[in-house]
C-alpha cells in the first residue's frame, strides 16, 4: 500500500509555474551564459587582487572601444615621462580623420590637446582620437598597436593582443574579462591622478556636449569609472571600478545584448559582490615594468652613459615573476618578454627616455629580462630592510648589437638615500650604483 499522496491537478500546475519561474530567475542572473556565447565577466577585490566572481573569464573576446583603457594608459605613462604634456597638440593625419564614428570630426591637418583627446576617449569614446594619440605616440598606429600588445605582457594581459588604438574591428584584436579587469587595476594603481579622468560626466568640444558612455557614473554609488565598448561582434561590454567605504573593486562584463542589460547585469554583479571586499589594502597587485620608447618624440632626458654593472652571483631561476596573486591577478615586474620592435618603432638605446625620475639605483645588467626578474626578486628577499617600499623595474637597453636588460629600483627621494642603500646593499655582495635619473 502506498502512503504517497498524489498532487493534485491545480496543486501540480503551481510547481511547474514555481521551476519555471526558477529556471528564469537563474537564467536573468547569468544573461547569456547559456545562449549568448559573446558573455564573459568576473569581479576582483582591487585591494586583494581575490576573484569574487567569475564567468568564461578566460575566454576569447572581442574588447572594442576597451581598447581605449590601453591607449590612455600608454597616454599617462608618456605624461608621467615628461614625453609630452597636457596642452601637446595631437595632429590629426588622413587616417586618424578618416575613423568611422563615434569620433569628434577634426579634419586632417587640424590638431587638438592631448588633454583634449583624453576627455574625448574617455566621454565619447572618439576613435579619431584615439588614432591620433596613436600616431603621436607611435609614429603609427600599426606601431602603436605593437607597443600596446608589448604593454599588455608587462602588465600580464598574456592572453590580449592590440592591432588598434580604437576597438574598431578587427579579427585579431582579442582579450579576456580577466585581462580587462588587470589593466582596470593597473590603470588606478599606476596613475591615481590621471584615473580621476574616468570620472568626467561629460565634457565640451567647440559647441556640443559629450556626455560618458558610462550610465553607472552618478547612479551607482561608489563607481568612479571607467570604460564601456561596443561592436556588433562583441556585444556590450563594461570594464567598472568601484570605491566604496574603504573597498576597491574592479569588475567587467563583456558581451550584453544590449546596453541596458549590460549595465542592469553589472549592477547585479557590485550589489552581490562589493560588500565581499576587503577594507584591508595589500600591496600593489599589478607592478609597473620599465619604461616605453616612443618613436618620432624628441629625447628630453640627457643621455646617461654608464658601463654595465656585472652580475654578482647568478640569480634562481625559478624564483621568476608572474605567478598569480589570489589566483587572479597577475603581478608583475616583467611578465612576458615584450616583442621585438618591428621595423619603424625605435629600439632602446642610450639615449631613450629612461623609465623612472628622482634617484635610482641598478644592481644587476642581464642578458635577458626573466633573469633581470629574477634577481630584482632575490635581491628583495635577501635585502628587505633595505629596499622596503622601493619599486623595482627592469629597463631594456641595447649597446651595439647586444641587448642588456637593467635590473634597477627607484623611489629614492634623495642622492643620500640612495647612496646608503648603495652602502648597505654591498654588505650583501650585491653590486650598485646610484645615479640622478631626472
Amino acid at each position: 500500500m502506498s502512503f504517497i499522496k498524489t498532487p493534485s491537478a491545480k496543486s501540480a500546475a503551481h510547481l511547474i509555474s514555481a521551476l519555471l519561474f526558477a529556471i528564469f530567475f537563474v537564467a536573468a542572473l547569468a544573461p547569456g551564459a547559456h545562449a549568448n556565447p559573446k558573455y564573459a565577466s568576473i569581479v576582483i577585490d582591487a585591494n586583494t587582487g581575490k576573484v569574487l566572481h567569475a564567468r568564461y573569464a578566460d575566454s576569447p573576446r572581442y574588447p572594442a572601444s576597451l581598447t581605449k583603457m590601453m591607449t590612455l594608459y600608454m597616454v599617462f605613462e608618456a605624461l608621467e615621462q615628461g614625453k609630452i604634456k597636457t596642452s601637446t597638440r595631437v595632429p590629426f593625419s588622413a587616417h586618424a580623420a578618416s575613423m568611422q564614428p563615434t569620433k569628434l570630426g577634426v579634419p586632417a591637418g587640424k590638431s587638438i590637446s592631448v588633454e583634449t583627446g583624453i576627455y574625448s576617449l574617455v566621454t565619447k569614446s572618439a576613435n579619431d582620437a584615439a588614432a591620433a594619440l596613436g600616431e603621436l605616440l607611435g609614429g603609427t598606429e600599426s606601431n602603436f598597436a605593437k607597443m600596446m600588445t608589448a604593454k599588455a605582457r608587462q602588465l600580464g594581459m598574456s592572453n590580449t593582443t592590440f592591432r588598434n588604438a580604437s576597438g574598431l574591428p578587427n579579427s585579431k584584436q582579442v582579450t579576456t574579462a580577466r585581462d580587462m579587469a588587470t589593466l582596470g587595476i593597473a590603470l588606478q594603481e599606476h596613475f591615481p591622478r590621471q584615473f580621476k579622468y574616468f570620472e568626467t560626466p561629460s565634457f565640451k568640444y567647440g559647441r556640443t556636449t559629450m556626455r560618458n558612455h558610462n550610465r553607472l557614473l552618478g547612479r551607482v554609488a561608489g563607481v568612479d569609472g571607467i570604460k564601456t565598448g561596443y561592436t556588433r561582434a562583441s556585444g556590450f561590454n563594461l570594464v567598472t571600478s568601484v570605491h566604496k567605504d574603504g573597498r576597491s573593486i574592479v569588475a567587467v562584463v563583456m558581451g550584453g545584448k544590449t546596453g541596458r542589460s549590460r549595465d542592469a547585469h553589472m549592477e547585479e554583479l557590485l550589489a552581490a559582490n562589493v560588500r565581499k571586499g576587503s577594507k584591508r589594502r595589500g600591496n600593489m597587485l599589478i607592478a609597473r615594468v620599465g619604461g616605453t620608447t616612443f618613436s618620432g618624440l624628441p629625447a628630453t632626458i640627457a643621455q646617461i652613459d654608464i658601463d654595465e654593472i656585472p652580475l654578482p652571483a647568478s640569480p634562481q631561476r625559478s624564483a621568476t615573476i608572474g605567478a598569480p596573486v589570489a589566483a587572479s591577478v597577475v603581478t608583475a615586474y616583467a611578465a612576458e618578454p615584450a616583442p621585438r620592435p618591428a621595423a619603424g618603432i625605435d629600439t632602446m638605446s642610450t639615449a631613450s627616455t629612461q623609465s623612472r625620475d628622482g634617484w635610482v639605483i641598478q644592481i644587476a645588467s642581464l642578458p635577458s629580462q626573466d633573469e633581470a626578474v629574477a634577481f630584482l626578486r632575490q635581491a628583495q628577499d635577501r635585502a628587505g630592510s633595505v629596499l622596503d617600499g622601493r619599486s623595482p623595474f627592469v629597463e631594456e637597453f641595447q649597446k651595439g648589437s647586444t641587448v642588456y636588460h637593467r635590473a634597477r629600483f627607484s623611489g629614492f627621494g634623495s642622492k643620500s638615500a640612495a647612496w646608503n642603500a648603495c652602502k648597505a646593499l654591498k654588505k650583501y655582495n650585491y653590486s650598485c650604483l646610484a645615479f640622478d635619473n631626472s
